[in-house]
């Protein structure tokens, strides 16, 4: 038997296990979504697992200015952006992006994946030193893993860790690159911009922050980590992002410099060699961020309902570590009370997904509750009781 069929048989029998102790808690399917509820299974569950938190997710506006592009686009492109895929759709999405920013241009990629891991590895070369947050998201990661340049890691929002790594860089590397999450995945919590800058200012560093579970949460009205600081736009080299979170619709985005951004169009492989987005795509992205600016509402709504969720949880012993955002992590701690949580969870009702080892170190096991401005103070307090009614039976809160 070669190895790559006895890797891919000890992962079959793991996910078996998994599945016959019902601890399988994955690629479930959607029937049908209707604001903060979905239909799985033939029940209707509140959700805790969706990442559109404006709840944006089938606005009126959005779903008929993607229409108007599929009607006048039809459902794909003729190809790569570079060649005849850059439509009109496409040319309205990025400017919009980079206005809603501050940024003078912004690109477009066919995921947010794509956006970090192309983006990171096209920057870099082999004599410049690349560091990232210890927690930063695994595309952050892997662009730095792709590239050719030295790859560290600093202690998680750590300044005094970081300057350590650049100081020992500051004679030995041609280019110096630094890059953050605004809000981190698993943690909830933002990184500390204002140090961030004047360090990497200090050391001559570029500063990429990604704000895939920022834009449109963080900021008085949902402009991102430079308005929450109330810092101005040429603070950092470039802001990356998701289109599929807070936008519903697919992709990534770098925004920055235009020369730079053109850099990008011309050199990033991900964007030269991938099909456009879809028109109808695009234009769901333009309408986001347009709805996001008329209806301030919104904003008010999911911080209110995240004050409310996470006020419920730590009354109750929860920890929920230092979130300010949308993610709220539930520590449980070892994996199977996570699971069987989970699982009791599921069946009462809530949606929501457990986070185990190894994408968080063994003892930190969690649930990952995302909150929306959809979810209703009913909603938040059907999850509260069963958090509260399970947790106690199960000894995980007293």
């Amino acid at each position: 038997m070669s190895i790559f069929q006895k890797r891919v048989d000890a992962f079959s029998q793991h996910l078996a296990g998994l599945k016959a102790a019902d601890r399988y808690y994955y690629l479930q399917q959607v029937d049908e979504l209707d604001g903060a509820h979905a239909w799985i299974g033939g029940r209707r569950m509140v959700m805790f697992s969706s990442y559109s938190y404006l709840g944006l997710l089938k606005d009126e506006k959005v779903q008929r200015k993607a229409r108007e592009a599929l009607d006048r686009f039809g459902t794909g492109t003729h190809g790569v952006r570079v060649l005849a895929g850059t439509t009109a759709a496409h040319v309205e999405c990025e400017r919009k992006i980079a206005s809603f920013l501050g940024m003078e241009d912004a690109i477009a990629y066919s995921s947010g994946y794509a956006a970090n891991l192309s983006t990171i590895s096209t920057l870099l070369g082999r004599n410049d030193v690349v560091i990232a947050d210890r927690l930063s998201h695994a595309s952050i990661i892997d662009g730095c893993l792709l590239s050719t340049a030295t790859f560290q890691r600093f202690k998680h929002n750590d300044i005094d860790d970081l300057r350590r790594l650049l100081e020992a860089a500051r004679d030995k590397a041609e280019g110096k690159l630094v890059i953050v999450d605004a809000v981190y995945s698993m943690d909830g919590d933002v990184c500390p911009l204002p140090e961030l800058v004047a360090t990497c200012r200090e050391f001559g560093a570029w500063l990429i922050v990604d704000e895939a579970h920022s834009l449109g949460v963080l900021g008085e009205t949902g402009h991102g980590i430079l308005e929450y600081f109330g810092m101005p736009s040429d603070s950092v080299e470039m802001l990356t992002g998701s289109l599929s979170k807070t936008l519903p619709a697919v992709g990534g985005f770098v925004a920055g410099k235009r020369d730079l951004i053109q850099f990008l169009r011309h050199n990033a492989r991900a964007f030269v060699f991938s099909a456009a987005l879809p028109p109808a795509a695009v234009a769901a992205v333009t309408a986001s961020l347009e709805v996001i600016e008329e209806e301030p509402w919104r904003i008010k709504a999911v911080r209110r309902n995240i004050e409310r969720f996470v006020h419920g949880l730590n009354a109750m012993g929860y920890d929920t570590l230092q979130t300010k955002s949308c993610v709220i992590p539930i520590i449980i701690g070892k994996e199977e009370p996570t699971l069987e949580l989970t699982q009791k969870l599921h069946h009462d009702g809530m949606f929501v997904s457990p986070i185990v080892s190894p994408a968080v170190p063994a003892n930190t096991c969690r649930l990952r509750a995302n909150v929306t401005a959809a979810h209703t103070d009913e909603d938040i307090d059907f999850a509260l009781g069963l958090l509260e009614k399970h947790g106690r039976a199960m000894g995980i809160i007293k």
